[in-house]
């Protein structure tokens, strides 16, 4: 049975379906020794190539569903690589034997918190389309009068450059004078959206942490820098929200964690950020 080729190239995880659709129009991509084309489907004994080198094609039931949460730091992109050579999300992430993880969405170099990863670009291109509405909400610092009007402008909508946006909730938080914490909730992931949305009322954003994607809250006790695999019972939550079929196989023990076993498996997380740490900001020796 065929199937999309950017579909293919996602499941085996070169990247989401959108990258994998710019590939192809980039004429990046090969099938069968031709160069692909946007709309192509594959069979299952195709041989595609990208960038010459050969992609291994996987079923959907060959591939163990993973998801990971990162507790990003501000100053890390989200990207692969940087040509300025700046630190990314993916410097820290565990290897994977012939596979890659792909971010569910990206959160701005100047903004932390909750990140998603995946080695399923099916999941993860579903997870960041409009359409399945899966709610982010994040805890803003701004800076600036805020009014009524303010809050009831955000809720309603307001115009941006590309389009119209909107908060689906605003709780405040607290804080002192006109600094003041809003934890927000909206349903789309566009660049730098809540900064500018913010803005679009004379309010600047100071401080920006993704707390909540879907259900999945941060874990507090995870460290900036820090990661940890999701059980497959939040795995599945993710899968069932954006209708995909369950997965039944995990890497995780299937057995309960005990209290001291949590405590140990932080302390451990927190002793490898500090030693990634340690080894990026060591100088270089001069020759």
């Amino acid at each position: 049975m065929s199937e999309k080729l950017q579909k293919v190239l996602a499941r085996a995880g070169v990247g989401s379906r959108r990258e994998m659709e710019k590939y192809i129009d980039a004429n990046r991509v090969s099938v069968d020794g031709k160069v692909a084309r946007l709309g192509d489907r594959v069979e299952e004994n195709a041989v595609i190539r990208v960038d010459g080198h050969i992609v291994k094609i996987e079923q959907q039931e060959d591939r163990i569903c993973r998801v990971i949460m990162y507790h990003k730091p501000e100053g890390e992109l989200c990207t692969r690589k940087d040509p300025e050579g700046r630190r990314t999300v993916f410097d820290r992430l565990p290897r994977l034997d012939g596979d890659r993880w792909i971010a569910i969405g990206r959160l701005d170099i100047n903004t932390s918190g909750l990140l998603l990863f995946t080695n399923d670009g099916e999941l993860a291109n579903r997870l960041m389309h409009p359409k399945y509405e899966v709610e982010r909400e994040y805890s803003a610092r701004v800076f600036g009068e805020v009014t009524n009007e303010t809050l009831k402008n955000l809720t309603k909508g307001v115009e941006l450059d590309d389009g119209p946006a909107k908060f689906l909730k605003i709780k405040p938080m607290g804080g002192e004078g006109i600094n003041k914490w809003f934890n927000v909730t909206l349903t789309e992931g566009r660049n730098r959206e809540v900064r500018r949305l913010w803005q679009s009322q004379e309010v600047e954003v100071s401080r920006l942490i993704r707390i909540r994607y879907g259900k999945l809250e941060l874990n507090k006790r995870l460290p900036q820098g820090g990661w940890e695999e999701l059980t497959l019972e939040d795995v599945n939550y993710l899968r069932k929200s954006v209708k995909l079929r369950n997965e039944t196989q995990t890497k995780l023990s299937v057995m309960p964690e005990k209290r001291k076993d949590k405590r140990a498996k932080i302390n451990q997380i927190r002793k490898a950020v500090k030693k990634h740490n340690q080894r990026v900001q060591k100088p270089k020796k001069r020759t």
